[in-house]
């Protein structure tokens, strides 16, 4: 694994903007997001791609059936899960502002199981842990988490972290650059972590 931390995919200039990246990173400018953000960089060299993954990403971030405190929560186990720090830095002080508890985000960022987490949050917690670790959600976790969400709510969540998992192994890939943020950045994790 090299360990260089050039961009490999940094931002275009938009003078260089072909007419169809022009065209499809319009709406993710003009959407809820107000810009072509840290994802949409890399994903601009496949401007279908990015089209579709943002549409469902506006989607899965801002209006899935679990909520955005549930969301953002998601968002930080996955990006934990694939040491994204891109994603950790933009999501970790949402979650935050969303109700997360400080703490919680803090045992997640050095790879630990949080304790100061709400009922709903715990279930969240497991339920997203089991399916990046095993692959697959235990019998029992699926009941909690169809009791609290509903189906839709579950499908949902295997969005976010499906979603989330991509833009990691993006930028992750293309060593997309973190921004200024007052996130602190994920410690490495031990193997196996």
């Amino acid at each position: 694994m090299s360990t260089s931390t050039d961009d490999r995919l940094p931002p275009i200039p938009e003078s260089d903007w072909t007419p169809e990246q022009r065209r499809l990173a319009q709406p993710i400018i003009d959407g809820p997001r107000g810009a072509l953000i840290s994802p949409f960089v890399p994903l601009l060299r496949s401007p279908e791609l990015m089209d579709h993954a943002q549409r469902m990403g506006e989607y899965l971030r801002f209006r899935s059936s679990i909520g955005l405190r549930l969301s953002e929560l998601a968002i930080c186990i996955t990006a934990r899960h694939w040491s994204q720090q891109v994603e950790w830095a933009i999501h970790a002080p949402i979650a935050e502002r969303e109700g997360i508890a400080a703490a919680a985000l803090a045992d997640i960022a050095q790879g630990h199981t949080p304790g100061a987490l709400q009922p709903d949050e715990a279930v969240l917690y497991t339920f997203c842990t089991e399916l990046h670790r095993d692959h697959n959600i235990s019998d029992a976790t699926w009941a909690q988490a169809v009791a609290l969400w509903g189906e839709q709510g579950v499908v949902d969540l295997i969005g976010v972290n499906g979603y989330y998992s991509l833009l990691s192994m993006v930028m992750n890939s293309a060593r997309t650059t973190v921004p200024a943020s007052s996130a602190s950045p994920l410690p490495p994790l031990g193997k196996g972590g």
